[in-house]
């Protein structure tokens, strides 16, 4: 579909978290957040346990619900009968599906931005576990850490990542990213997500056509495996879409927000 012009927010439109991926924060939306707020939009930019700028580190985050723990409390601080728009890039993605099938009731649309997207038959590590990256370049793995670690390498982001992207937020991206985890063993000790609350929650996926680390082909692989409502596309984006397209990324956002109210 064409890119929607920047929309005000509309009356009783839903309030927007957005959620990072691994080893960002909640940093790296400063440039969208700041395009939706513009217009009125009321939006959250948080931090997962142990990035940005939250204290913990990883050793003190065992569990993948540890990690979304941060998202989980904002859904829980809602006011009653208060829903909220949750908008996961990346990895973020399984966060925010582990917020709606905890929370359906108070998730008007879960939005992937070129993100893993689970679906309700296999695992819930199995989109991790199929994703196929042809160079992980500099990128440092410790399966021995508890939990298992992972340190997105500059030259990996330069290359897979942020090819598009301005270079002050490449620069950025030196200065505050942190080592993560995909959680892998977690999840795959999970059941599937349920049909009945995070399969019932309504589901708008972004796909970033020039993303070098999750292909359009593996987004449309797992669009294919999970209903969604809508599809979007950013001809133009990298994995990074808040850095390389951030206009037409909060366009999408704000009319989703408006959509979904």
């Amino acid at each position: 579909m064409s890119t929607p012009a920047l929309a005000t927010a509309a009356e009783g439109a839903t309030r927007i978290i957005l959620v990072h991926g691994t080893g960002h924060g909640g940093w790296c939306w400063y440039r969208v957040a700041t395009l939706l707020r513009a217009a009125g939009h009321r939006v959250d930019a948080l931090d997962l346990a142990a990035s940005g700028i939250d204290s913990r580190q990883l050793r003190d985050v065992p569990t993948f619900e540890d990690y979304t723990r941060p998202l989980l409390d904002a859904l829980r601080a809602l006011l009653p009968g208060e829903r909220a728009v949750l908008v996961g890039h990346s990895f973020g993605g399984m966060n925010i599906a582990l917020a709606a099938e905890m929370f359906p009731e108070k998730v008007a649309a879960a939005v992937f931005v070129t993100a893993f997207l689970p679906d309700c038959s296999n695992p819930r590590s199995h989109v991790i576990e199929k994703v196929t990256v042809p160079d992980w370049m500099d990128t440092v793995t410790d399966a021995e850490h508890a939990p298992p670690s992972v340190f997105l390498g500059p030259e990996f982001l330069r290359h897979k990542l942020y090819q598009l992207s301005p270079p002050e937020d490449y620069t950025l991206s030196q200065s505050l990213a942190r080592v993560s985890s995909y959680y892998v063993p977690d999840l795959q000790s999970q059941p599937p997500f349920s049909e009945a609350r995070y399969g019932a929650v309504t589901k708008v996926y972004v796909v970033c056509k020039q993303d070098q680390a999750m292909t359009e082909a593996y987004q449309h692989t797992m669009i294919a495996s999970c209903p969604v409502a809508e599809v979007r596309e950013i001809a133009d984006a990298d994995h990074m879409a808040m850095f390389s397209k951030p206009a037409e990324l909060a366009g999408h956002l704000a009319h989703v927000a408006n959509t979904y109210a």
